[in-house]
């Protein structure tokens, strides 16, 4: 992530670090979506799967975990494809992409996205995101 510090404050921007993560994976010019992860998708342990560099995957969806932490709109599936991380299969990593081209999605418009989560004694009971309508004119704003 990009910090800028100013009389006015510190500007954290995910713009840049999303880039960066698209460039890497070799999706800057993926299609873009409206979701995290498709609807009705079921991951699990995969018996007859293609496995895939665990390597890779660690990365892929550390990083994913790592932008989380400001982006709650990704929380869930960034910590749906971690529970995967000690034997990833190729359905897991098209989920890691499906994330990819949603945050694609998120880069193009600039709209800001906030949300929130309730914990009950530790546990996540619900969770909520928004993008905003409007482009905010400072981090201020957003």
């Amino acid at each position: 992530m990009e910090v800028t510090r100013s009389k006015k404050g510190i500007v954290v921007s995910q713009w840049k670090y999303i880039l960066d993560l698209l460039k890497e994976t070799r999706m800057s010019g993926c299609k873009p979506s409206e979701t995290p992860i498709e609807a009705n998708s079921r991951l699990g342990d995969v018996k007859n799967g293609v496995p895939i560099d665990i390597g890779r995957y660690q990365r892929l969806a550390g990083k994913l975990i790592y932008l989380s932490h400001t982006r709650s709109d990704i929380a869930f599936t960034g910590s749906l494809v971690s529970q995967f991380m000690h034997s990833p299969y190729e359905e897991h990593l098209e989920a890691v992409y499906q994330i990819l081209h949603y945050l694609k999605s998120s880069i193009i418009d600039r709209r800001s996205t906030s949300g929130y989560c309730t914990f009950v004694w530790g546990n996540l009971v619900t969770w909520r995101s928004k993008k905003h309508n409007v482009v905010a004119r400072s981090s201020a704003e957003a």
